[in-house]
């Protein structure tokens, strides 16, 4: 049955959170096969990575939303680099109504041309510790 629109105004539809049941990810080895089912902490594990590994705007698949923007700060100065890469990761992963918070940057720039950066992710299941290296 759909609802009238009166029912609508009167604040009576209520909306039903989805389950973060998902296929798991086998992130440790690198190659990104589908391994049994993940959820809760796993499964905000898994959003992570793809969030913050997929570039926005580059795959039709996802919304305008989803992703990261950091291919345009190859050639950028390292002085510019870090703090935007950090707004850049807190903008993005903050778009996932399960994530809470995103805090505790550490850089480590002793490869030249990389920067190394990680970081905690408060989720409503816990909390994990993400990494991402980023060419500038």
């Amino acid at each position: 049955m759909i609802p009238s629109i009166a029912s609508l105004l009167n604040g009576e539809l209520k909306l039903a959170e989805q389950p973060t049941l998902t296929w798991g990810l086998n992130l440790q080895e690198g190659d990104n096969r589908v391994r049994g089912q993940a959820d809760n902490l796993q499964a905000m594990r898994q959003a992570v990575y793809k969030i913050i590994n997929t570039e926005r705007y580059n795959y039709l698949i996802y919304s305008y939303n989803y992703g990261i923007e950091l291919a345009d700060l190859f050639g950028q100065p390292v002085s510019y680099v870090c703090p935007e890469i950090e707004r850049r990761i807190c903008e993005a992963l903050m778009q996932d109504r399960r994530i809470i918070g995103v805090s505790g940057f550490e850089f480590d720039l002793s490869r030249k041309g990389i920067v190394h950066v990680k970081f905690e992710v408060q989720t409503i299941f816990g909390e994990l510790t993400a990494e991402r290296e980023v060419n500038f």
